[in-house]
């Protein structure tokens, strides 16, 4: 049976979870701007897992409309479910509405879900709004090692250059996957202090993190 907005339509409206569940999975298979229509639909279901990837699927159908789409996944960072919450911040990261960024702000001192706040530090380095760095500074020193891994990643993907005197003191974290992810933060950043950690990186006991310092050197 092929898939069509009416086959879709009438599965959004199915009283089985399942049903609505597999119309999201379907959207992808539709034109973007059919698609954008019916997921919105989705995106007010009763059911969480339903509300979830509609959520997610936002990150590349809301080019349709991304006023529109700010407001909706405003609205989601306030979902009941925290599952929907994180969905909703990586999506306002993958299509960078920075508009949103206070929101985000908000929501991160505000929420006591460690999920959330990783979803929302994660997102900041995609959404590429310098007013983040203050945030991600924040998250450096929280107790969640997974915090503060998301927050170096997300120091490199903004690009600025203040990040560096943060992460150096990581690059002799006793944990070499946070070592690893510094080797990838400094790559981003353009400065002498920089490269000049990359280079002891690159002599680091952790094979992988030593190999992935020597990969950007070369560069």
């Amino acid at each position: 049976m092929s898939i069509t907005p009416e086959s879709v339509g009438v599965l959004l409206e199915s009283s089985d979870f399942g049903d609505r569940l597999r119309a999201v999975n379907q959207i992808r298979q539709l034109e973007p701007s059919i698609g954008f229509k019916l997921i919105q639909v989705a995106i007010q279901d009763s059911n969480p897992r339903v509300r979830y990837a509609a959520v997610s699927q936002l990150s590349t159908l809301g080019q349709q409309d991304l006023p529109q789409v700010a407001t909706i996944l405003r609205e989601r960072l306030h979902d009941e479910e925290t599952d929907v919450q994180a969905a909703a911040a990586d999506s306002i990261g993958a299509l960078q509405l920075t508009e949103v960024f206070d929101d985000l702000q908000q929501l991160y001192h505000t929420t006591s879900e460690w999920l959330v706040k990783f979803s929302i530090v994660a997102t900041l380095g995609e959404l590429g709004d310098n007013r983040a760095f203050g945030l991600l500074e924040e998250a450096l020193k929280s107790d969640n090692e997974l915090l503060q891994t998301a927050a170096i990643g997300s120091l490199g993907e903004l690009g600025d250059d203040r990040a560096i005197q943060l992460l150096i003191p990581f690059a002799t974290n006793p944990d070499w996957q946070i070592r690893y992810r510094v080797v990838q933060a400094l790559a981003h950043l353009d400065h002498a202090t920089g490269q000049a950690t990359l280079e002891t990186l690159a002599q680091d006991d952790m094979e992988q993190v030593a190999q992935e310092a020597r990969n950007y050197l070369k560069k």
